[in-house]
């Protein structure tokens, strides 16, 4: 009998957040959850994240949602007269991916479009341990562009992953499985793209 694999996530935060956001949409954080388990069977998700005083709903829902935070301090600077807040996650992304939990998956997801994250994507499949890289948009990284074969555009999952305050759609504990519709979804979202003039 062949044995189950175990398939870790390790996401990139703000690249996702503001990946998505910059097509106009915002992730519902507990749809992707369920659809990392139940599309790609992941048992642990690590998000790596800044933390800013003020935030602790939001990592409480994101720690509800069943994500396991990894926080890093964060940077207060103004650039052209506003305030930023700067919490580069990189180092410890990788020293996750590649060093603490490095044993204990057969398969990583990695969900940024960094190039910044090119060396740890190279050593993941290299090693035959990268599942799956999955970016927030097509505009990823040019450094990314030699694992496209690994490469899925979350953006192509908007209308299943997109948080809408008020919603009336199928249940969101299906996302991901099998004959639940998101082959349709993922078409019906590219044909939006393309009605729009921005696909190809």
């Amino acid at each position: 009998m062949k044995q189950k694999r175990t398939v870790y996530a390790f996401i990139d935060s703000q690249n996702l957040s503001l990946g998505v956001q910059s097509q106009g949409w915002s992730m519902d954080y507990r749809k992707l959850r369920l659809y990392l388990k139940h599309k790609y069977d992941v048992s642990e998700a690590y998000m790596f994240i800044g933390m800013v005083p003020g935030n602790e709903n939001l990592y409480k829902a994101l720690q509800k949602a069943g994500f396991i935070l990894v926080f890093k301090p964060t940077v207060q600077y103004f650039q052209d007269g506003k305030q930023t807040v700067k919490g580069n996650v990189d180092a410890e992304l990788v020293l996750h991916a590649a060093a603490i939990e490095y044993d204990n998956y057969d398969k990583a997801i990695i969900i940024t479009g960094d190039g910044d994250f090119k060396c740890l994507v190279e050593f993941l499949a290299e090693r035959q341990k990268l599942l799956h890289l999955l970016a927030p948009n097509a505009k990823y990284s040019k450094l990314l562009n030699t694992f496209a074969a690994y490469i899925v555009n979350l953006s192509r999952l908007r209308l299943a992953l997109e948080y809408q305050k008020d919603q009336h759609r199928r249940s969101v504990e299906t996302l991901g499985l099998s004959g639940h519709g998101d082959a349709k979804i993922v078409a019906k979202q590219r044909q939006i793209v393309n009605a729009k003039g921005t696909g190809k």
